[in-house]
């Protein structure tokens, strides 16, 4: 059997080599798209009836870029609609798509679907390979606080779900869990649950039941982790005595669920006295400083998602973590995988991220021109919207750190609503205003709250004329229905905004 330190080594070395030639490596990874995609519709619109495997690296990379265009997700939308009507001719990949990803954001008032192809589930797997080699040596178990929503079926058939969701269900999910030699303290009724309270419950339940085997805290996002501790803070005596009894809440009502955590844990009355005494500790004089290693004294790190968007949360989450390093999470879109980041010693603050040129084929463009990439979801050409600078290169391979997402105004966690979002909303609400009243919007303005929790939108208007509260009141609740982002919708399902 395989060894996790010889594991990581493989890997590590995998990507020295692939750095190092990583000019080689992109036109490897255009060929190898383009030949395995060549007779789907949309490349033959393009290219025609070139026969790519009769050209060498160089002269296809120019003929790809000089004559399929670039473009954003609304011009790859009909091709998308097709395959999710049930279409089966081979639109954009050779192969036929069974599954679709939820993209944040929304294409003309829809929710944003792109192919989720076995390649880009092998390039997940691949990732967390990569990520665990450069943070972790020796395996465990750990605390992760992640959630997967409902998968649905389009019209044509395909189930649809965010890409972790999707993640977090396929094989390559549990393959990760084997090859790294860490594994989540949670079963999958817990991280499918579907219901932010009681997944967090039962998350906090078994980590805390596990406590002495974690080896590192986890999950997508910065905001999760503060989110997930704010929660212990308010519950830490009710799950002190589920630890205790061997017992579980009645908080707990989703049926697979209790039976999945009920089969986990045993009385523990030591292991709960001791649980209590820290958080008395944390709750009386430390103010939950360092509550992390308090709790999980075998923990070396905290990881996630801690750029960008989630810079706001590091204060909070340093006063959990004490003396901990965070580490920051790779850099990742539904579209494709980027980065990873190979100095996990840095703090957030300064991490950047070296292209992983196997992932798919880059293009770099000025900001006034805007950034592209050919990804495995077969996007080709695809305009991914993130504004990103060179920071310096892995060997080959350029290191980027994200700035911001282009036109993007609110943002908490994994919702991403942009100006144009924004205003449908308030065009609809205020129509209602209107409608029902005297009143009319003269102007709006808004920003995302992140110093409450959950966070929230807040959303100003400036009114001629009198409204009464009960119309208002009708008005917030228009726009809350009337933004189609998936990571919204499942985040205010799941409470988490």
């Amino acid at each position: 059997m395989e060894t996790a330190e010889a594991g990581h080594a493989d890997v590590i070395g995998w990507f020295e080599h692939v750095s190092e030639n990583a000019c080689k490596a992109q036109r490897e990874t255009l060929r190898r798209i383009l030949e395995l995609n060549c007779g789907a519709d949309y490349l033959r619109k393009w290219l025609g009836s070139v026969d790519v495997k009769e050209m060498d690296d160089n002269s296809l990379e120019t003929l790809f870029t000089s004559l399929v265009p670039i473009v954003s997700h609304a011009d790859m939308d009909p091709y998308i609609q097709r395959i999710a009507n049930g279409e089966t001719s081979p639109l954009l990949t050779q192969e036929p798509i069974t599954v679709l990803s939820l993209s944040s954001g929304t294409t003309e008032g829809r929710q944003k679907y792109v192919p989720f192809t076995c390649q880009i589930r092998q390039a997940i797997l691949q990732m967390s390979r990569l990520s665990a080699a450069y943070t972790s040596r020796e395996g465990g178990m750990i605390l992760e606080f992640i959630y997967a929503a409902k998968v649905f079926k389009t019209p044509g058939g395909q189930d649809v779900g965010t890409a972790t969701t999707l993640y977090y269900a396929s094989k390559e999910f549990k393959t990760k869990q084997e090859a790294t030699k860490s594994f989540t303290c949670s079963p999958q009724e817990v991280i499918s649950g579907g219901d932010f309270v009681q997944c967090t419950y039962c998350h906090l339940l078994l980590g805390l039941h596990f406590s002495s085997q974690v080896d590192f805290v986890a999950s997508g996002f910065a905001y999760t982790i503060v989110q997930a501790f704010s929660f212990l803070e308010e519950n830490w005596r009710e799950i002190c005595a589920d630890i205790k009894e061997g017992n579980l809440s009645s908080r707990i009502t989703l049926p697979n669920m209790r039976t999945a955590v009920l089969a986990l844990i045993r009385p523990n009355p030591s292991l709960a006295s001791q649980i209590e005494e820290i958080c008395m500790e944390l709750e009386s004089n430390l103010g939950w400083f360092g509550l992390i290693p308090k709790l999980w004294r075998n923990a070396k790190y905290v990881s996630s998602i801690m750029t960008g968007s989630m810079l706001p949360y590091l204060k909070k989450l340093r006063h959990y973590a004490g003396g901990l390093p965070l580490v920051s999470g790779n850099y990742v879109s539904s579209e494709s995988l980027i980065g990873v980041n190979v100095d996990p010693q840095l703090p957030p603050e300064d991490v950047s991220f070296a292209v992983v040129p196997t992932f798919s084929y880059f293009e770099f463009i000025p900001l006034h021109r805007q950034q592209n990439q050919q990804d495995m979801t077969s996007l080709y050409r695809y305009r991914l919207g993130d504004v990103v600078e060179l920071t310096g290169f892995h060997n080959g391979t350029p290191k980027i750190s994200f700035i911001y997402r282009r036109k993007l105004i609110l943002n908490i966690n994994i919702d991403k609503n942009t100006e144009k979002d924004l205003q449908g909303v308030v065009d609809k609400a205020s129509q209602l205003l209107s409608q029902t009243t005297q009143a009319e919007v003269v102007d709006f303005t808004s920003h995302a709250d992140v110093k409450v929790s959950p966070g929230r939108y807040v959303i100003y208007w400036e009114i001629r004329g009198e409204a009464e509260d009960r119309a208002l009141e009708e008005c917030c609740r228009k726009i809350d229905a009337g933004f189609m982002d998936h990571g919204y919708v499942v985040s205010r399902r799941m409470k988490s905004i």
